[in-house]
């Protein structure tokens, strides 16, 4: 089987974590969760001290699925009063979210100069409680805001340290001193700052323990629950979805590459939702002979990426093995197991863990294009069981991997705010680190 996951499987091999043949009609063929309202949660707030609380970011699009789609809607659903100051051509008000616009700035030089004090004023004048920022170089407005005496939450989505080891931009020679000074910096800001809110346990390991907690990148499951008629699975094209940024490191080469060995043997096509970060790798893709088997969509909001997921029927997230990947937790991982979808996943450490016990997919070497097409084709020849992962992967969702847990404990972060309690800690992430310790 190849690295304790499956190697180059033939088409009679099964991988070691799938289950005896079962019936699939035992199981709703739609896939997806049973509708439900648990994303809703509600909070404490009511006439408590609390009432509005201003997010920020400078270089997320401002519908931003952690931020505007997951945190900004279940805080307004909760009770606050939600401001979300962000990028945009305009200002709006989207699902009880006020949307407050700053011009775009791409140039990293320019977001410095211009964008950033733009943000700080916009949201100074807004007169929040709470003032949750979500990128790290909103730092120095983070900082600004506190010296103002506003409660200021830090949401690190990313393990920056390791992040810019392989950013592009950054000439090889300096990323490790940059690296060093990103992390003495998030020390600092970890100290200064009312709460911290982590994307992965590995990150929070970095900040304050009693004012840090964790909010995974865990569906929605309002999102995936039969809003739409759903295409049955055996019905659907021989097509791959990606959903997402798309880069070098994120493996677009390895995908479009496994793509043109799989259509060497059958029709196939891959469907993109998502832009590129570097125009040039963009160019260089298109140059490909598997670039002719693509559909590019560009970016899609959250309705489009569903009818993306609808109409595939395989997802794939094989991220290379960078530092920081490795200890990722990507959003797209959950929302192919969501939709129902079996994914093709980066053979790493935590990925592995989500899916052996969900049995909900197949891991490869994302550095291998032979290795992600023989996972393509596997799945294609064996649709009956690629339907049963896909259907394992949902109900990992559905009982255990979704937002609900996640939303009760960033609305107990700001419940604690309301009550004056500085340890912003939940019980469920006391619980976790009691597990942890023992």
């Amino acid at each position: 089987m190849g690295r304790g996951a499956w190697g180059r499987l033939d088409s009679h091999d099964m991988p070691f974590y799938s289950q005896q043949p079962t019936d699939p009609s035992a199981a709703d063929s739609s896939m997806g969760p049973t509708p439900t309202a648990d994303d809703q949660v509600s909070g404490s707030n009511g006439a408590g001290p609390i009432s509005k609380c201003v997010q920020l970011t400078s270089v997320h699009p401002v519908f931003d699925t952690r931020i505007f789609v997951k945190q900004c809607r279940t805080l307004a659903e909760a009770g606050y009063e939600v401001v979300l100051i962000a990028a945009h051509d305009r200002d709006e008000r989207v699902d009880q979210v006020q949307i407050r616009a700053v011009p775009k700035n791409a140039s990293r030089g320019r977001r410095g100069l211009i964008t950033l004090p733009r943000l700080f004023w916009r949201a100074l004048r807004e007169s929040g409680d709470v003032y949750h920022f979500h990128d790290p170089e909103l730092i120095p407005v983070g900082l600004l805001l506190k010296l103002c005496g506003k409660t200021v939450v830090y949401d690190v989505h990313e393990d920056y340290p390791r992040a810019v080891l392989i950013k592009p931009w950054l000439p090889p020679a300096i990323r490790r001193l940059v690296s060093a000074a990103v992390s003495g910096i998030e020390a600092v800001a970890g100290w200064c700052f009312d709460g911290v809110v982590a994307a992965t346990q590995t990150i929070a390991d970095r900040f304050p323990a009693g004012k840090t907690i964790v909010v995974r990148n865990y569906p929605r499951l309002d999102e995936f629950s039969g809003n739409q008629v759903r295409i049955p699975y055996h019905e659907r094209d021989q097509a791959v979805a990606y959903v997402g940024a798309i880069s070098e490191e994120r493996g677009i080469r390895e995908m479009v590459d496994a793509i043109q060995l799989v259509a060497e043997t059958r029709p196939v096509r891959m469907t993109i939702a998502g832009e590129f970060s570097e125009r040039d790798v963009k160019q260089a893709m298109q140059q490909r002979p598997g670039w002719l088997h693509v559909e590019h969509l560009g970016w899609c909001g959250r309705t489009e990426v569903q009818d993306v997921l609808n109409r595939t029927r395989i997802g794939l997230v094989t991220l290379h093995p960078t530092p920081s990947y490795l200890v990722s937790n990507p959003v797209k991982l959950y929302e192919y197991m969501a939709a129902g979808l079996p994914v093709i996943a980066s053979d790493f450490p935590m990925w592995r863990q989500v899916v052996s016990q969900a049995e909900c997919g197949l891991l490869v070497d994302p550095l291998n294009a032979q290795d992600i097409a023989d996972a393509v084709n596997w799945l294609l020849d064996n649709p009956l069981e690629a339907e049963r992962m896909g259907r394992r992967g949902t109900q990992a969702v559905t009982q255990q991997l979704n937002w609900r847990q996640e939303a009760r404990k960033l609305l107990g972060m700001y419940e604690q705010f309301e009550s004056g309690d500085s340890a912003t800690r939940t019980d469920c992430d006391r619980q976790e680190s009691g597990k942890r310790a023992a």
